[in-house]
């Protein structure tokens, strides 16, 4: 079972990942970092994705009828498109209070969006915080 670093590292081995972090989205707060930046620094980044994160798992839109106490965290991911990228937020069920999630940034051209998906799914799942 992977740690923050290792789970990094997994995710920059994806096909046009440019660059990976886990964020806690109550404080924005980057817990740790690979590759680079959108904006060049992974602290902007982070609190701005932590902006995006907060608002779709407090929402209550983004809940459905089916998810019930100790569902986890209403939505499972966020895909953002840009003209010369994805971003790919994956929130992580934690022992305390899930209030983290994993955000892998891809190259339009050659990352594979699906396989990005699946693989961030993976990690989230055998990530080990503590």
């Amino acid at each position: 079972m992977p740690g923050i670093d290792e789970c990094l590292l997994e995710a920059m081995a994806l096909p046009g990942a440019l660059g990976a972090s886990l964020v806690d989205w109550t404080s924005g707060l980057a817990l740790g970092t690979a590759g680079d930046s959108p904006v060049g620094d992974h602290e902007t980044t982070a609190a701005e994705t932590a902006e995006l994160a907060r608002s779709a798992a407090e929402f209550d839109s983004f809940t459905t009828a089916a998810d019930g106490p100790g569902a986890g965290p209403p939505v499972e991911d966020l895909i953002i498109t840009t003209r010369a990228g994805y971003h790919v937020l994956r929130f992580v069920e934690t022992s305390f209070d899930s209030s983290v999630f994993l955000h892998l940034w891809l190259d339009r051209d050659s990352g594979n969006l699906a396989l990005a998906r699946l693989r961030l799914r993976d990690l989230a799942e055998r990530l080990v915080l503590g």
